[in-house]
């Protein structure tokens, strides 16, 4: 199955984000050990990347609170090689940063050449929070779109592949979610005020989603609506996902830097 027909937003298309079922399975049946295969794959794929160096993945997840961003990283993620892996979350900006333009931190934490970086949460925090909380004149975060594409370009001219994901969820199910957490010691200190207080701004939030997925879903760098009620589904699309932009990268090892023939080992 072609999972990137399916989940792609493609460029210039009119997006509506309640067209899109965050129950979908596009007919896919859950396979735990179909999917421990493409982990497997994943794994023995970042230890080329790092010997290759030629190219980096860039790996940006946003969702709504609760949307699994926590999970997907945890789940997918599993196996890698932290030595060649980076998860950079952005938080509010501190003195430094706001000294300068917003994607100076955040170039700052785009993965080296070899290594695989992943941002919970993304500089697309500004063309959403931004926006829905008016931290910023409309005629500012307008100009974001553009700027974020540019930005993106050049990264990707310079051999690094972006993959950004969506984690596409019901208000239903974050209901449910937030309640579960409410209930587990092990995550409900993890919760706060703003959690639940952003809830109301649900509607707003999936305006600006929506058009952030419209305006930003680029050829180099486009955007990926990932179903993420089930979360054995989501894990499953991105792994797939991941695997097929690690291959399209046609990766080699090395020549070894010593000619093997002529080492003498006493």
């Amino acid at each position: 199955m072609d999972i990137a027909k399916h989940c792609i937003v493609k460029h210039g298309s009119k997006l509506r984000l309640k067209d899109r079922d965050p129950d979908d399975t596009f007919g896919i049946k859950r396979n735990d050990k179909a999917h421990q295969k493409t982990i497997v794959r994943l794994n023995e794929l970042q230890h080329l990347l790092y010997a290759d160096k030629r190219y980096a993945l860039l790996i940006v997840l946003q969702a709504l609170d609760a949307g699994g961003k926590d999970g997907t990283i945890r789940h997918v993620m599993s196996g890698v090689n932290p030595q060649g892996c980076d998860v950079h979350s952005f938080k509010a900006p501190s003195g430094v940063e706001l000294s300068h333009d917003y994607l100076w931190r955040v170039h700052q934490a785009v993965p080296p050449l070899g290594n695989i970086g992943i941002f919970n949460r993304s500089h697309y925090e500004d063309v959403l929070i931004v926006r829905v909380h008016r931290l910023a004149p409309t005629e500012v975060w307008e100009k974001r779109y553009r700027q974020i594409n540019e930005f993106e370009r050049t990264l990707t001219e310079n051999g690094v592949t972006i993959l950004k994901f969506f984690l596409h969820i019901s208000k239903d199910e974050q209901k449910l979610r937030f309640e579960a957490r409410m209930q587990d010691t092990a995550r409900n200190w993890k919760l706060s005020l703003p959690d639940f207080e952003e809830r109301q701004h649900w509607n707003e939030y999936q305006d600006a989603y929506q058009d952030a997925l419209r305006k930003c879903s680029t050829e180099w760098a486009p955007w990926y609506v990932i179903p993420s009620n089930r979360k054995w589904l989501r894990n499953h699309l991105i792994a797939e996902l991941i695997v097929k932009a690690l291959d399209d990268m046609k990766l080699k090892y090395p020549a070894p830097t010593v000619d093997i023939s002529k080492v003498v080992l006493s």
